[in-house]
């Protein structure tokens, strides 16, 4: 009985491990040991995407002020009360600043 209670722990511990070495390898962790090891390649990579991510807010923040400026454009032209002036001066402060 000793033998197949043994046997029975033995193959129980080979499932465990076998699930925990799947589950590391899905975490990708001996990738990421591997680069806290190499801190010039980890700051080097940090360095690209923060490049990256001030591009993309550049280029959103372009964007989105282009939009901005073109809807207050259209509502200047249509002359709204009250907000009409406010939004002509804002606008005109804007396209000041763009030439």
């Amino acid at each position: 009985m000793a033998v197949a209670e043994d046997k029975a722990v033995i193959r129980l511990l080979t499932e465990k491990i076998e699930r925990l070495s799947v589950a590391m390898e899905k975490m990708r962790l001996a990738e990421y040991v591997h680069l806290l090891e190499h801190p010039w390649r980890l700051m080097y990579i940090n360095l690209i995407a923060g490049i990256a991510r001030g591009v993309g807010i550049a280029i959103g923040f372009t964007i989105l002020g282009a939009v901005l400026v073109y809807v207050l454009r259209n509502l200047v032209a249509a002359n709204l009360p009250g907000i009409g002036r406010f939004i002509a001066e804002v606008v005109r402060m804007v396209e000041l600043h763009l030439y």
